[in-house]
């Protein structure tokens, strides 16, 4: 099973169609079995398609890409708060496998989506080969934040995730890999393990090299962007991607690609 996370960043990137073709194209070559998107936007004054997803929404265009090139994936975004005045943004879900069932809630506490810290996660409950797997896209706040602490929001993703079958938090959790006794190491404290950690191939696993919004005056390269595992799954391989070394840079956070072993033992691959 191949797994994809990035925070997408999208409208914000110069060349931005550009980089929208080299991630619909990287998707078509690897063909993915998830794609967890963060920071998917559209504009609030574009045109109304579906009762949620307006003409020039990211991941809808990333999926109909992915159609004239020939990968048919099924697509879910849910809105989580305006941004920069003009963007309705949100995280998504892509699939190629049959969906079994779907949800997106709250993991802030704030329910205003005019207030830019207010967080939803989207996710999908897949058939993979015959068994159930549930995959999450999430954005998260930060540790020391004292309006949308962290920790409140892993508590309130735990609640709603469903425990009875195996499943993957994907994305952005904004909280360093190298810093001790916070989020990170807060996450395993629930009980999900790292596919990193787990990984019998790995690069530096680094996913944002420097300043970025969110990270004012950071001068360190970070692992932010992660897929956690509720087992402890065969994974051969996570790598970054996206990094201008596997693939270009498309966005201000580098991707993350793991795969998983056939032959787990929660099923096969």
């Amino acid at each position: 099973m191949k797994l994809l996370t990035l925070n997408c960043h999208s409208w914000q990137e110069e060349d931005q169609w550009k980089k929208l073709d080299i991630l619909a194209a990287s998707i078509h070559e690897a063909a993915y079995d998830v794609v967890a998107l963060q920071e998917v936007s559209q504009s609030i004054v574009s045109e109304q398609v579906t009762d949620r997803l307006k003409k020039d929404n990211f991941g809808l265009l990333l999926v109909q890409k992915l159609n004239d090139l020939g990968s048919t994936y099924k697509y879910t975004w849910a809105f989580s708060h305006t941004a920069y005045d003009q963007y309705e943004e949100g995280v998504a879900l892509l699939t190629k496998c049959p969906i079994l069932d779907q949800t997106e809630f709250l993991v802030s506490q704030s329910d205003d989506p005019e207030f830019w810290k207010t967080r939803k996660v989207v996710g999908l409950t897949i058939d993979h080969h015959g068994i159930p797997y549930a995959f999450y896209s999430c954005h998260m706040g930060w540790w020391q934040d004292k309006e949308e602490p962290f920790r409140c929001q892993m508590d309130q993703l735990v609640t709603n995730v469903n425990k009875q079958i195996p499943h993957y938090l994907m994305g952005d959790f904004n909280n360093a890999s190298n810093i001790e006794a916070e989020g990170y190491a807060y996450v395993q404290h629930l009980g999900y393990n790292d596919t990193f950690q787990l990984a019998g191939e790995k690069d530096s696993g680094i996913t944002v090299a420097g300043e970025i919004a969110g990270w004012e005056k950071n001068n360190e390269n970070k692992r932010i962007d992660f897929i956690f595992t509720s087992t402890k799954d065969k994974v051969r391989l996570s790598r970054v991607i996206f990094d201008g070394i596997n693939k270009p840079v498309i966005s201000d956070h580098f991707g993350v690609e793991v795969t998983i072993e056939n032959g787990t033992m929660n099923g096969t691959s």
